[in-house]
């Protein structure tokens, strides 16, 4: 029941049209902390401990490879548009270093906690991802990569039971793919109503 009614929250926000999006935002946020704090695993199921931290950082150095992977396809393909210098990428990038750390939370510590006590542990990997991908419609480029991401980073959350780096390699990757792939090709990382109510900018149009 949790999970099914937290989704559909989720979901309303996604798909809700501004300004009414806050409301049903704000019910999404106190259902989920009221859910989770109800049936509290403890701060190491959760991976908010530190045991497992410097084993799980290897994730960090590789999300980086791909970055300079894909930055590099980017240069040769004319589509790299990243900011001026570190201070201006964390000064546009923060709310998304914080929200690649909620994102975590959502998928590992509400949906694929639940779904461990229904399923055996790989069944429940798919599932998580499958369901945080499906957010992310009808975004196709986002749909894929979240479902890869997603499923990729309950594994890892199962071997090491650490969020830290998790939430590290997903504001680099998705840093990576805004600044990597065109906005109106991504649509500015928008899902939901979002995407398709995407208007880009006629500049964006014209160097694009």
């Amino acid at each position: 029941m949790e999970l099914a009614v937290g989704y559909a929250l989720i979901l309303l926000v996604l798909w809700t049209p501004r300004p009414w999006q806050r409301l049903p935002y704000f019910v999404a946020a106190a259902f989920i902390v009221a859910a989770s704090s109800r049936a509290f695993p403890g701060w190491k199921a959760m991976g908010l401990r530190t045991e497992n931290l410097l084993r799980s950082l290897w994730l960090v150095p590789v999300a980086l490879l791909a970055v300079g992977c894909a930055v590099f396809a980017a240069g040769r393909l004319h589509t790299l548009h990243a900011p001026d210098g570190p201070s201006q990428l964390l000064q546009r990038y923060v709310g998304y270093i914080v929200f690649a750390f909620v994102q975590q939370m959502l998928l590992q510590d509400f949906f694929l906690l639940r779904f461990l006590r229904l399923v055996r542990p790989a069944a429940a990997a798919v599932c998580a991802a499958a369901i945080f991908s499906l957010a992310h419609l009808p975004n196709p480029i986002l749909t894929v990569a979240t479902f890869v991401w997603g499923l990729i980073a309950c594994l890892f959350f199962l071997r090491y039971r650490s969020l830290y780096a998790l939430a590290i390699a997903h504001a680099i990757l998705g840093i990576t793919l805004a600044i990597t792939i065109p906005g109106p090709v991504i649509r500015n990382m928008r899902v939901g109503l979002g995407y398709l109510t995407y208007a880009a900018h006629p500049r964006h149009h014209r160097s694009h």
